[in-house]
C-alpha cells in the first residue's frame, strides 16, 4: 500500500512540476513580448518626433527663422558662377537708390530700395517688378512673437514654395548686430543656403532679432518709409490662424501693386 501511495505522490508531484513549468513558458513569453511591444512603441515616438522636426525645418527652411546675420563679402565671379540661377546682372540696380510703392490689399506702403548696399538682390527684385511678376501673388506667413515680427510674401505658389527658375545670392547687406529694424525689407531664403534667394521677400512690422546660421544673415534690400502702421492696423491686427504665433495671416493678404523708379 505504501509503494503505491508514493507512485501516486510522485506522479501528482510531477504533474504539479510540468504545469509548474508551462505557466514559468507562458510568463516568459509574456514578459518577452511586452518588452518588445515597448520596444516598437518607444522607436514608433522617436520616428514620429523626428518626422515632425523634419517637418518643421522644411516648413521654416524658406523664411526668417535660423537665418545667420553677419555681413559677408562678394565671392569672386568664378567662386559665383553656376549658382545664379535666372538672375540678372547686379548692374542692373545702377548702384543708386530706387523708391517706389509696395501695395498690400489696400495698404499702400512707400519703399526705398538700396542698389548700392544690396545690388544683386535689387536687380532681381527689379527684374520682378519690371516682368509684372508680384501682383496677385500673396503673403502667405505672418509671424509674431517677443522680439519678432514679420509678413512673408511672393512665393510661386501662394504656400512658400521655391522658383528652380529663379535662386541667387549671395548674402548682401546682413545687419552685423543680428538686429533687422522695424520697417526692414529683406530677402527669405533657405536655412543654409546663402545662393537660395528668389522671389519671396520679408517685412519686419517690429524690431526682429534673427540668429545666424551657416550662411550669413538675410539680405536687407530696403525698408519701408511709410504705410508701416497701416499694415500692422489693418493685416497684422488680424492676427494668425489658429491663434498661431506663425501661420497664415488670419487676413488673407494680397500684393496688388508693386512699383519702382
Amino acid at each position: 500500500m505504501a509503494s503505491k501511495n508514493q507512485d501516486r505522490a510522485a506522479r501528482e508531484a510531477r504533474e504539479r512540476l510540468k504545469a509548474y513549468q508551462a505557466r514559468q513558458t507562458v510568463h516568459e513569453h509574456a514578459t518577452k513580448r511586452r518588452f518588445r511591444d515597448n520596444v516598437i512603441a518607444v522607436i514608433g515616438v522617436v520616428v514620429i518626433a523626428a518626422l515632425a522636426t523634419a517637418t518643421m525645418i522644411f516648413y521654416f527652411s524658406g523664411g526668417p527663422g535660423t537665418p545667420k546675420a553677419s555681413p559677408s563679402s562678394s565671392p569672386s565671379p568664378s567662386a559665383a558662377a553656376g549658382k545664379n540661377v535666372g538672375a540678372p546682372d547686379p548692374s542692373l540696380a545702377e548702384g543708386r537708390t530706387w523708391t517706389g510703392t509696395l501695395t498690400l490689399n489696400s495698404v499702400a506702403m512707400g519703399v526705398s530700395l538700396d542698389g548700392a548696399k544690396a545690388p544683386q538682390a535689387v536687380s532681381g527684385i527689379i527684374q520682378d517688378v519690371k516682368a509684372g511678376y508680384y501682383p496677385g501673388k500673396t503673403c502667405h506667413r505672418l509671424a509674431q512673437s517677443t522680439g519678432f515680427g514679420i509678413i512673408q510674401c511672393g512665393s510661386t505658389d501662394g504656400k512658400g514654395g521655391s522658383d528652380p527658375k529663379f535662386s541667387y545670392g549671395p548674402v548682401e547687406n546682413a545687419p552685423a548686430d543680428n538686429v533687422y529694424k522695424a520697417g526692414t525689407i529683406a530677402m527669405a531664403r533657405a536655412s543654409g543656403d546663402g545662393y537660395s534667394n528668389g522671389h519671396q521677400f520679408f517685412i519686419c512690422f517690429e524690431d526682429t532679432t534673427l540668429p545666424t546660421d551657416a550662411a550669413g544673415g538675410y539680405t536687407v534690400v530696403g525698408t519701408v518709409t511709410s504705410g508701416l502702421d497701416q499694415l500692422k492696423s489693418q493685416i497684422v491686427s488680424g492676427g494668425i490662424a489658429g491663434g498661431a504665433t506663425d501661420g497664415a495671416p488670419v487676413i488673407p493678404t494680397t500684393i496688388t501693386a508693386f512699383t519702382l523708379q
